[in-house]
C-alpha cells in the first residue's frame, strides 16, 4: 500500500500542523512516512506545501510526483488549485471553503469553486463554521483532519487518540473542543463527497 498526499495553504494556517497529526497517526500504526515541506517567502501570509508519503514498504523519495497524489487537503480554496496538477485522476482534493485573500487580483471564489467541482472528487468544507460549532474557532485544522479522515489510510480513531495526544497538556475544553471539531469535519464528508 502508498498513499501519497499533498497539503498546501497559506502561512498561519496550520498546514504543517495537520500534516503532523496525519504523520504520527500513520506512524503509530506501523506504516511508513515520509514528509517534506516548503515554507513561503513570508510567515504568514506565503504559500506553504507538504509532501506526505505513507506506505507499509519502502519509500525511495519524500516528494510526490506529479499526478500521483491519492489527496489534496487544503486550507484555502486557491491554493488548492494550485497544486491540483499533482492528483491522480482517481485522486480526490479536500479543501476548506473560506479564501485568504492575500493578493490584490486573488480569482473570484465562485470560479474557483467550479473549477473544484470539475474535479472526479472532491469535498469542499465549511472548516471555520464547523469550528465554531465545535465551540473554538481555533480548531479549524481538526475539522480539515476530520473531514480529510475518509479519505486516509489511517483510521479514524487512530486520528483521534493523535489529536488527544496533541492536546492533552491543554485545558479541558481545548481537548473537548478539538475532539468535537474532528468529528463534524468527519460528519461533513460523510455524504458530500460528489464523484462525476
Amino acid at each position: 500500500m502508498k498513499f501519497d498526499v499533498i497539503l498546501s495553504g497559506v502561512g498561519g494556517q496550520g498546514v504543517l500542523s495537520v500534516a503532523s497529526i496525519i504523520a504520527h497517526a500513520a506512524l503509530s500504526e506501523g506504516f511508513n512516512v515520509r514528509q517534506s515541506e516548503v515554507h513561503g517567502m513570508a510567515q504568514r501570509g506565503g504559500a506553504v506545501l507538504s509532501h506526505l508519503r505513507i506506505s507499509d514498504g519502502e519509500i525511495a523519495c519524500d516528494l510526490v510526483p506529479k499526478g500521483s497524489a491519492d489527496l489534496v487537503i487544503s486550507m484555502e480554496p486557491l491554493e488548492s488549485l494550485r497544486y491540483i496538477s499533482y492528483l491522480k485522476p482517481s485522486g480526490s482534493l479536500v479543501t476548506n471553503t473560506e479564501p485568504v485573500k492575500n493578493i490584490d487580483n486573488y480569482p473570484d471564489i465562485e470560479k474557483i469553486t467550479s473549477t473544484i467541482k470539475s474535479l472526479p472528487a472532491w469535498q469542499l468544507v465549511d472548516a471555520e463554521n464547523l469550528a465554531k460549532e465545535a465551540g473554538n474557532a481555533k480548531t479549524v485544522n481538526t475539522v480539515m483532519v476530520g473531514a480529510a479522515s475518509r479519505f486516509l489510510p489511517v483510521k479514524a480513531k487512530t486520528l483521534e487518540k493523535t489529536i488527544i495526544g496533541v492536546f492533552s497538556k491543554k485545558d479541558a475544553n481545548i481537548i473537548a473542543a478539538n475532539e468535537k471539531a474532528f468529528k463534524l469535519g468527519q460528519h461533513s464528508c460523510k455524504h458530500n463527497t460528489a464523484k462525476k
